[in-house]
């Protein structure tokens, strides 16, 4: 088959299945902006945005121009292909930015096969969900807006789409989820497996330096930020260093912000709860790490004592997933997104999200618990292999293309 992936940041979260594809021998061509990643096998079609959304648009549609802009700039790189030859069999890509929404007009008997990842809404999950950040009386009007890719692309001929957790395919309206299929991710169980004698050596990670005898706590998030419980888990950091001095913390992710805004005055929420815990925290054990590579990410969640994991009523990372797979003993917000993966005193331990009290308590209890730890990270394994597989989610992605392109040919058009 002729496969045509669309992502803006090859190879987005088609890694694994483009390479999966690859192995069966299928023709694969890749339209995304420029960046250095390589795939053998792959031929990529670059697009480029004319420009940035005007400053004279209304704000809240900026991001919804910029989509139609990324719209018009693929399907030209769409025209060139298809003037080239290239007639795909699927086309397969993410609805987020917009690039697929102009595709069924180049290709008009080609199915679309579009990831669909969250439908905002201005009264429940993330939006006021913390009560530490109130959301701003405009902020309806532009959440609303928000969904307008989101509802153009629902609007598809040839449409089909797919959501990683039924979560985030229930933020979706109802007559929107009979579109979407619910394709549960998987990990790599080879790569990210339990290293049981990891505890009894050394580990570096970016110049910080644990040793067996260290009690390590772990949290990940790309950026350190409140959508991910950053300041709640800091706020937890003085309790847990005072009564476990063996206690290291490290923690991994940027200082920028993938949702959410900035903190009051600017800046990055590391320096924004460092300034509000300051004379509280023992910063010789409190180890902010940046990113790591991947490898270092592996060997970290490896060792790990207690793993930290929260978020807001939101996409759940990929992080969870491959702790869970390691064998972490996970302490997770007990909210929708977590819920999904982790049953609490079975697979992890379930807190309330904004209270860190309790995930300082949790925490503590992991730490001196050992046998408890132990049992919890087996049984996170276990459902990793059950549910987290990867070749069965490949399978399951396979069995979906079949099903959308043999529907093509039975003459049903998606909707």
């Amino acid at each position: 088959m002729r496969y045509l992936f669309v992502h803006q940041n090859f190879p987005g979260q088609f890694l694994h299945f483009v390479r999966h594809l690859l192995a069966q021998d299928h023709e694969i061509v890749f339209i995304s902006e420029a960046n250095n990643n390589h795939i053998p096998g792959v031929r990529r079609a670059i697009y480029r945005v004319p420009r940035l959304p005007s400053m004279e648009t209304h704000p809240h549609l900026r991001e919804f121009e910029y989509g139609l802009l990324r719209a018009e700039a693929v399907a030209t790189a769409a025209r060139t292909l298809k003037g080239l030859g290239y007639e795909p069999d699927i086309i397969v890509g993410h609805h987020g930015w917009g690039e697929l929404l102009n595709l069924g007009d180049v290709f008009p008997d080609c199915p679309i096969l579009g990831y669909f990842e969250f439908f905002y809404h201005a009264d429940q999950n993330d939006v006021g969900f913390d009560p530490e950040f109130p959301p701003s009386p405009e902020l309806a009007a532009a959440v609303r807006v928000k969904n307008s890719i989101n509802l153009q692309a629902l609007c598809l001929k040839n449409g089909y789409g797919q959501s990683p957790t039924q979560f985030q395919r229930g933020t979706y309206p109802g007559w929107a989820q009979e579109k979407i299929s619910l394709l549960r991710e998987g990990v790599n169980l080879d790569l990210c497996s339990p290293e049981p004698q990891a505890r009894r050596r050394n580990l570096v990670i970016n110049g910080v330096r644990i040793t067996p005898k260290d009690a390590l706590v772990t949290y990940v998030a790309r950026d350190l930020e409140p959508y991910r419980g950053f300041h709640v888990v800091m706020r937890a950091l003085p309790r847990i260093l005072a009564e476990r001095r063996d206690a290291q913390i490290i923690l991994v992710g940027g200082d920028r912000v993938s949702y959410g805004t900035l903190p009051p005055g600017g800046g990055s929420w590391r320096e924004f709860m460092l300034r509000e815990l300051e004379g509280k925290l023992d910063l010789d054990r409190v180890h902010f790490v940046g990113k790591v590579e991947y490898d270092d990410f592996r060997a970290l969640l490896r060792r790990s004592d207690a793993h930290l994991y929260l978020t807001y009523p939101f996409v759940a990372s990929w992080s969870l997933r491959e702790a869970m797979a390691t064998g972490c003993p996970i302490i997770g917000s007990d909210t929708a997104p977590v819920r999904e993966f982790i049953t609490h005193d079975v697979t992890g331990r379930l807190v309330p999200f904004l209270d860190s009290s309790a995930i300082a308590e949790a925490t503590l209890q992991l730490l001196e618990e050992r046998r408890t730890a132990r049992r919890l990270g087996q049984e996170a394994r276990r459902y990793a292999e059950a549910e987290l597989c990867l070749d069965d989610y490949l399978s399951r992605y396979d069995d979906l293309v079949s099903r959308i392109t043999n529907r093509k040919g039975a003459g049903d058009d998606g909707q």
